[in-house]
């Protein structure tokens, strides 16, 4: 596969070659460095993503990302700080392109003529409970709840909404999860 040929090897380290293009901002000491783990950073795109051509697009807009992030970022191992910045760029990416689809699904909802019909009586009736139950919740539970699924913050934007750390924020949605649906249980609904 032509994706993964590499132009030259270097008898330089990770560490040097970072150091280099610290220095000198010259990209060919990066592409070197990146072509020694071209391979793991696609493999884990493909992985997330699920699509050969997206995975080599992001693979790609991942080595843009590290050009400006290296300039910025101390890094003393390269290999799995590279690996948790492409996790998390493909992550984001999923994130962004769910909040897309869950939006466009939302305004076909909103448009749609079955909003009034009979059968989707029982929705409005459902939203208004999760209402009430999601007003009951203790107030930390609720504001990462609200964040998270209303208003589809990630759980860094949250943490810099709020003052919780990343480990309260999740415990706060899954136990505000949780306390939703036995809330929306005892009403009647499932």
């Amino acid at each position: 596969m032509a994706f993964f040929k590499s132009n030259k090897s270097t008898p330089l380290s990770d560490q040097e070659l970072i150091t280099l293009y610290r220095t000198s901002g010259n990209l060919k000491f990066l592409s070197a460095l990146y072509d020694r783990y071209i391979e793991l950073v696609y493999g884990l795109c493909l992985k997330y993503l699920k699509d050969a051509n997206l995975a080599q697009d992001k693979a790609m807009e991942i080595f843009e990302v590290l050009a400006v992030k290296m300039k910025k970022h101390e890094v003393e191992y390269f290999k799995s700080w590279l690996y948790t910045l492409s996790k998390n760029h493909c992550i984001e990416y999923l994130r962004k392109n769910n909040r897309t689809l869950r939006q466009e699904k939302h305004a076909q909802f909103m448009y749609s003529e079955q909003v009034f019909h009979p059968d989707n009586v029982g929705k409005e009736d459902q939203l208004i409970q999760m209402e009430k139950c999601i007003k009951r919740l203790p107030i930390e539970q609720r504001q990462c709840v609200r964040l998270f699924y209303l208003q589809n913050k990630s759980y860094n934007e949250i943490e810099d909404e709020t003052s919780l750390d990343w480990n309260r924020i999740r415990s706060h949605i899954q136990n505000g999860r949780r306390n939703l649906k036995i809330c929306m249980q005892k009403n009647g609904f499932k």
